[in-house]
């Protein structure tokens, strides 16, 4: 009985020094909550006011078409994923659908390449491209949930549109259409209304801060005339009651290659190549007033009453380059000038001036730290010498 009162009166005590221990521990973090919390604002530049200009950009290509004899239409999205891609955009942040994989038909001379050039100079196909969505997996319903980001939880980060109110996002969309409706895979179909909606719920769910809507269709136009939401541009290469043409045809390949509208913009972005390099940026108003009725044999469409920014002071890298400002140099990095060994190295400031240059809290904290782990340390010896001193006294005491 006097063996289970000591234990008793032991685990007691112990208890109570735990609860302590861990009340101590507890107290620095509440205190210094709210001033660690304005350190990582600090450190991270995060705008809490929500009026930051546009971070990223976003590109989704769809091809809607299926069938050997529509192969300029994969031809049409594996051009512009060509051109966002050169221009500084990454594979995480393109999604690509296409829905017929006409590299691997039976009836290419090609074999696991596409050209949009009749000279093949270049396969806008091969193990650079990554499609995201092919073949039947693009229907209306996956479309438009990646633009509304509604997917199943199955759903790899990959082929999510992973866009905030900070996002610039460039939808392009070629297949076939007509007098407000466009097709998918001669099967299903969304009008003028559809993508209305769709949009507007992208606005609503903070999905893009500017959007930029590009489509290579027949009757392209009468797409747009449903649009509501703002900060939305869209252009079409054909107005309503006219149809979109294509450019030239192969031989060999035995189909048209190309459409107009997409070749023309090629040509657009080939001959300002050197303006992009010299940070010399096309606006998007330049990129428009390229468009020649005569040589698309149709009208181009331009809706931008819902964007409230000029189109002349928008740069055309808004929507399809990165946002990473880069600097481009001449010449290889002269090294004649730097040749400095890392043992001759002098640093600019002392420690103490680096010290000085952070907030004093900061110093206090990591010192106080320091400070809190040689307490905790002495603070356990010390209980353990406290629990054998009393041990000993009571085994003394009921012997």
């Amino acid at each position: 009985m006097k063996i289970v009162f000591s234990l008793t009166i032991l685990f007691i005590l112990i208890t109570c020094l735990n609860a302590n221990d861990n009340i101590q521990q507890q107290e620095p973090s509440e205190i210094n909550r709210s001033s660690m919390e304005d350190e990582l604002i600090k450190f991270f530049n995060i705008n809490t006011n929500n009026t930051q200009s546009h971070s990223n950009n976003w590109v989704v290509l769809i091809d809607s078409s299926r069938f050997w004899f529509n192969y300029r239409h994969v031809a049409n999205a594996l051009s512009f994923y060509h051109v966002v891609k050169q221009l500084g955009i990454p594979d995480s942040q393109i999604i690509l659908m296409l829905a017929d994989d006409v590299a691997c038909n039976a009836r290419n001379r090609f074999p696991a390449r596409v050209f949009n050039n009749k000279k093949r100079q270049m396969s806008v196909y091969g193990e650079d491209v990554e499609v995201d969505y092919r073949g039947y997996e693009v229907t209306v319903e996956q479309f438009f949930r990646v633009l509304t980001g509604r997917h199943s939880d199955a759903v790899p980060t990959s082929k999510r549109l992973m866009s905030d109110e900070h996002s610039n996002v460039l939808v392009f969309m070629t297949g076939h259409g007509g007098d407000e409706f466009f097709k998918f895979q001669d099967q299903e179909e969304i009008n003028s209304a559809d993508i209305a909606d769709v949009i507007q719920q992208m606005f609503e769910r903070k999905r893009f801060r500017e959007l930029l809507m590009v489509v290579d269709t027949c009757q392209a136009g009468s797409l747009f005339t449903k649009l509501y939401t703002p900060n939305v541009i869209a252009i079409g290469s054909s107005s309503q009651g006219q149809n979109s043409y294509s450019h030239h045809a192969d031989s060999d390949i035995g189909v048209a290659i190309i459409d107009r509208f997409t070749y023309y913009t090629l040509d657009f972005f080939e001959r300002r190549r050197d303006d992009f390099r010299k940070l010399s940026l096309p606006s998007l108003k330049q990129w428009f007033d390229t468009y020649d009725p005569n040589t698309l044999y149709s009208t181009p469409v331009v809706r931008s009453d819902l964007f409230p920014k000029s189109l002349q002071s928008v740069p055309i890298t808004d929507f399809f380059g990165s946002n990473i400002k880069v600097k481009f140099q001449s010449s290889k990095y002269d090294r004649s000038d730097n040749n400095t060994l890392l043992i001759d190295y002098i640093p600019k400031h002392t420690n103490e001036e680096y010290i000085l240059s952070f907030h004093v809290e900061s110093e206090l904290k990591v010192d106080y730290g320091m400070r809190l782990v040689e307490k905790k340390d002495f603070k356990l010896n010390m209980e353990l010498l406290i629990i054998f001193i009393v041990a000993i006294t009571i085994c003394f005491i009921f012997k």
